[in-house]
């Protein structure tokens, strides 16, 4: 078997033994079968020779078919010799032959092979040694380090026998395939070490195998998308057509597949040496790749058949010994134009290449070359004295480079591209460019980014380290300066200070039992305890909380009525039930001693005082006030505090408030208690205050961070709120509500002369100018422009006018009369001066800026005397724009259909006026029916329906002539669509407005009511009555019909609401139909509408039995 040679001989022998050949050394060949192995020559595939008597073995290799010449072909490389190889001796010629039977098993051929390996040994022993010359520098292959990627002869080992050493292996002038590796972000420069990790399997099998088979080339190209992470190119658009030749010197799996995740967990670090430029012509995915066959054999046999058939025919006497992996380096002539044999089958990436070479260039002659490397090398220079790594850099390029830098340009520019940190798309400009010069100009304009880069790096650096230093050395010198205080004695230990501290806290305290025992054990542990540690500062601070609490300590109360009152009256005007109310309150509190047990409530629309009648309640007491706000809040531990072991663990609102007062008897308001947060994830506050608000629990509270009982009795709670629906019905069970309705005009006109004028008077720096609003101003404002039942809006507006005036007194006097030089002081001329200075001049803050600032106020603007501002009727629009609200009322002359009814709301009261129509022309054929409109809720559309079915039992009853709710479509509406609208109060409004559109009539005029309606006509009670009221007198009207069960409501109304306002209390609805309807002829109600509902009389017979279903649908609809 003459093409079995490239095996190893071992496994030689085996496949001879199993396929039954016979194997032949080269001498043997070429003595029994000339003919036959000289047809192997030009045969393309292996040729199989007779068997002979016996064949000739050579020692652990085996030459080729016939022996090689010696005189190798100039123009072809010779193959890189393999470690292996190197360490194999020439055996010398033997005419020893053992013969190989066919029948011998495997282990019979082993023993046979020993024993000639015996006599080699033997004869190798008996010959001279000769010295023959060295070959190869002594520095070793590519992957022994050498740094210029040639191969050598494995550290400068000497062979035997000069006409037989191992020839020096050369990289490939001319490489057309190879395969194609793929590249991430920085692409190879010629002359620099690059290692990868190969994750794909099948790519590092294929850079195994060409190791040993002598041909570790490779194509290293860059991916144009940096995401991209694949060992194989599926297109040839996915990598830039430039990249390296490369030469794998090293390769070596990973332990575990190196942690990663690839295919079968494989991975294995290859070495790339990159040799020359290189641009892609063709591109043979793995897919296509993977097709391919020889002859329908496995690759490895093909590939080493293949190898055999095109190796030269030898002129030698004696067989040339060269390791297996030279031999089958040698690939034909004919295998260029197609992908390699050995690659064949294998899902790789193929590539076909060019060599690319520089353009010509002279460096003696071109001076800008000269130039750029000379910047080049000083640029180097300058990077490597900030940044350690490029000087390891540069001595390592210095130790592998022999000649001057200058002589070799392009060397230097590859090196100063390899090192930059750049982007891909520059460094693969570097290695795209084959013009030098341009080339340098490239590398040098990265070397200066990456000097720029490294001078910021060194600053940023030494600033943080300056900073540490600083730090450090403070921390050092403070150390050192506490411990030589404590050595003098000067200073005892913090901790010892904050013992001493809180034992001095808790001696003034008058601490419940179980309290001290709490504080005793918590001392005893924070002695015990590391002041570093966080346990300590867990413990201090519950300590501190203990001990900041007013255990023991109350204010002196005061009770006296004529205080209480005149407080109230100064803060207040109005609000006289809301003052009697308090005034008894405080009356009960000084007959018992205390006011203990009592929570209030006060209810009221926004802007009535509410907040500041707490303020004034805590004043007239003598308490402290706390004020603490429960709108939106949702989590539980707000009110009852968090648990210690929480990181940054508070107690809770009502445990503040304590500490802040410094009193066990504040008075603590609780803001918007009908807007906490409900049920969720983080608790119900509202069940939270439940404990807080009764006075059987309070007594002993237990906050989550205190962990002890806390007396909470003698707290008097005030709660404020808009309404009482929203407010849970067990929390509103143990507060006393106390309702404050919304000022009137009179009120809100006191109000506004006697405080919110010369406040914002004040406020506007118009305290000693000659501005006057005027009475009738003040109610042009609240009539046409603040109509809430509040104060809040009210004053806005006077603010705004009296600003306004303020713009306009400046204007007119002018900036002349003081100018900005003399409105400064000193001290703010100095801040001013120095405010103006340019920031280039400081880098930093002036040490004595604290001097250049002043807390004085500026000269005050003095407004001369004959400047005279009014605010009138007339002008105030000037101030405040057009009015908001153009009429008190929506009608002045309500037409047949319309009423005016009273609502209110959170706002206070307001007045709803009720329309109806008919929709279409009355006539016999038409039907019955009403529609609703106004943004009416459920309550309130049900209460229409009741309105519409009572209005028609009056029709039918005392006009039953009047056939009006039969034939006509009502249409029913409340305006402001807008707003929603609910309740039942509307009822004898609605019902008034249907029988007016019955009856053609008009209602009374300047008549406002409210009241629920039954279907038989009772009025029922409503809540309400005094903003109801005070919006009838805004709304201008001069009767009020309100149910008689309101009565009692009415009488405790003050007397200036119901100034002008006639009431009328009605039991049933007959009453309200007196009041609205003086003078109804029975006569004309029942002869209206008779013209419109005039009928043929064959026509009305012929309409008869579908009136009779129109009158089942009109029954259903009233239904609704």
């Amino acid at each position: 078997m003459p093409h079995a040679s490239n095996l190893p001989w071992r496994a030689a022998i085996r496949h001879a033994a199993q396929s039954d050949t016979r194997i032949l050394t080269s001498r043997a060949a070429a003595r029994f079968l000339p003919a036959q192995c000289t047809a192997s020559l030009v045969s393309r595939y292996p040729l199989r020779c007779p068997a002979p008597p016996a064949a000739l073995l050579a020692h652990r290799t085996f030459s080729t078919s016939m022996a090689k010449s010696k005189e190798k072909d100039p123009k072809v490389p010779p193959e890189p010799i393999d470690e292996d190889v190197e360490k194999e001796k020439e055996h010398t010629d033997t005419n020893a032959s053992l013969p190989l039977k066919r029948s011998e098993s495997l282990k019979e051929l082993e023993d046979r092979i020993a024993e000639l390996e015996v006599r080699e040994l033997e004869a190798k022993n008996k010959a001279p040694e000769s010295k023959p010359p060295r070959t190869g520098s002594g520095r070793g292959s590519a992957a022994g380090g050498a740094g210029d990627g040639s191969g050598g002869d494995g550290g400068g080992k000497k062979r035997k026998g000069s006409d037989r050493s191992l020839v020096k292996s050369s990289i490939p002038e001319v490489f057309p395939q190879v395969m194609a590796i793929p590249l991430i972000r920085r692409p190879l420069f010629p002359g620099f070490y690059k290692a990868i990790t190969i994750r794909n399997k099948e790519v590092g099998e294929a850079i195994l195998d060409m190791i040993k088979r002598g041909q570790p080339y490779i194509g290293a190209f860059v991916f144009k998308d940096d995401k991209i992470d694949k060992d194989v190119i599926d297109d040839a658009g996915e990598i830039h057509d430039v990249g390296t030749f490369c030469q794998v010197t090293s390769a070596f799996p990973l332990a575990n597949g190196g942690g990663g995740a690839g295919e079968d967990n494989f991975a294995m670090t290859c070495v790339l040496y990159p040799h020359r430029r290189i641009k892609l012509t063709g591109l043979t995915p793995p897919s296509v790749n993977k097709e391919a066959t020889i002859d329908g054999r496995s690759t490895v046999e093909s590939t080493l058949e293949e190898a055999t058939v095109n190796e030269p025919p030898s002129n030698q006497a004696k067989g040339d010994v060269v390791a297996s992996f030279e031999e089958a380096s040698e690939e034909s002539k004919a295998q260029e134009d197609s992908i390699p044999a050995l690659l064949k089958g294998r899902k790789v990436s193929v590539a076909e290449v060019v060599n690319l070479a520089e353009e010509p260039f002279n460096v003696k002659v071109n001076k800008t070359i000269q130039i750029l490397v000379n910047e080049i090398v000083q640029t180097f220079k300058n990077v490597a004295l900030i940044n350690p790594l490029f000087r390891d850099h540069i001595s390592t390029f210095s130790v592998h480079t022999t000649m001057n830098v200058g002589e070799d340009p392009v060397k230097l520019a590859d090196f100063a591209a390899a090192v930059a940190q750049a982007d891909t798309a520059e460094l693969q400009a570097v290695l795209q460019e084959l013009d030098v010069e341009k080339r340098l100009g490239m590398s040098l304009e990265l070397l200066k980014k990456e000097l720029l880069s490294a001078e910021l790096q060194k600053k940023v650096s030494e600033d943080a380290h300056a900073r540490v230093m600083k730090k450090n050395r403070e921390y050092l010198l403070m150390e050192q300066m506490r411990q030589i205080k404590r050595e003098l004695g000067m200073e005892s230990d913090g901790k010892e200070k904050l013992i001493e501290k809180f034992t001095e806290k808790a001696a003034k305290l008058a601490m419940p039992e179980g309290v001290r025992k709490v504080f005793d054990e918590e001392m005893s542990k924070l002695v015990g305890l590391d002041a570093n540690g966080s346990e300590f500062n867990v413990t201090r601070n519950y300590l501190d909380w203990l001990t900041q609490l007013p255990w023991g300590l109350r204010s002196a109360e005061t009770f006296a009525i004529k205080h209480a009152r005149e407080v109230l009256d100064e803060d207040h005007h109005g609000l006289k039930d809301v003052k009697d109310r308090i005034l008894e309150f405080i009356a009960v509190g000084k007959l018992r001693g205390t006011v203990e047990g009592k929570i209030l409530c006060l209810v009221g629309p926004p802007g009535v005082g509410k907040t500041s009648i707490g303020k004034s309640i805590a004043r007239a007491l003598n308490r402290q006030y706390y004020r603490f706000s429960v709108g939106g809040m949702y989590d539980v531990a707000e009110i009852k505090g968090h648990r210690r072991t929480y990181v940054g663990a508070l107690p809770g609102r009502i445990i503040q408030a304590l500490k802040k007062a410094q009193t066990e008897n504040p008075l603590v308001l609780i803001d918007e208690v009908d807007k906490m947060g409900r049920m969720s994830n983080h608790g119900d506050p509202a069940s939270a205050l439940l404990e807080l608000l009764d006075p059987e629990q309070n007594n002993s509270f237990l906050d989550h961070y205190l962990d002890v009982p806390v007396d909470l009795s003698k707290v008097l709670f005030v709660c404020t709120a808009n309404m009482e629906d929203t407010i849970p019905q067990p929390l509103l069970d143990r507060m006393e509500v106390i309702r404050l309705s919304g000022y009137v005009s009179d009120e809100k006109i006191a109000i506004a002369e006697r405080y919110l004028a010369p406040v914002a008077k004040e406020m506007s720096g118009l305290g000693d100018a000659d501005v006057i609003l005027q009475n009738d101003a003040i109610v042009e404002l609240i009539n046409k422009y603040c109509r809430e039942s509040g104060v809040r809006n009210l004053k806005k507006h006077i603010e705004k006018v009296y600003r306004k005036a303020a713009l306009k007194i400046v204007t007119e006097v002018g900036e002349d009369a003081l100018p900005e030089a003399e409105a400064l002081t000193e001290e703010g001329k100095a801040a001013q001066m120095e405010s103006e200075k340019d920031n280039t001049d400081a880098n930093s803050t002036p040490e004595n800026m604290d001097k250049q600032t002043t807390e004085k106020p500026r000269v005050a603007l003095k407004v001369p005397d004959s400047v005279h501002v009014q605010i009138t009727q007339a002008n105030l629009k000037d101030y405040v724009g057009p009015p908001v609200y153009i009429s008190d009322r929506l009608y002045d002359t309500t037409p047949p259909g319309v009423s005016m009814g009273l609502a209110w709301t959170s706002m206070g009261g307001s007045a709803l006026y009720i329309e109806s129509i008919v929709q279409n022309a009355l006539s016999a054929s038409s039907h019955g029916g009403l529609e609703r409109t106004g943004s009416l809720r459920d309550v309130m559309k049900e209460s229409t329906g009741v309105a519409y079915s009572y209005a028609k039992s009056v029709m039918a009853r005392d006009y039953p002539k009047n056939k009006f709710f039969e034939h006509a479509k009502i249409h029913l509406h409340c305006p402001e669509g807008a707003t929603p609208k609910d309740g039942p109060s509307a009822g004898i409004t609605m019902t008034s407005s249907l029988l007016s559109l019955a009856l053609n009539t008009p209602i009374k005029q300047a008549v406002a009511m409210t009241g629920e309606i039954t279907l038989t006509g009772k009025v029922l009670r409503i809540g309400g009555l005094r903003e109801k009221t005070v919006a009838a007198r805004r709304a201008g009207a001069t009767t009020v019909i309100f149910p008689q069960d309101n009565m009692s409501d009415w009488l405790e109304l003050p007397e200036n609401i119901k100034e002008g306002i006639e009431g009328k209390p009605v039991s049933w609805y007959s009453d309200v139909f007196k009041i609205v309807f003086p003078s109804v002829d029975r006569e004309y109600a029942n002869k209206l509408w008779k013209d419109e509902l005039k009928a043929k009389k064959g026509e009305r017979k012929r309409k008869e039995p579908k009136r009779k279903d129109d009158d089942e649908e009109e029954s259903g609809e009233d239904d609704d």
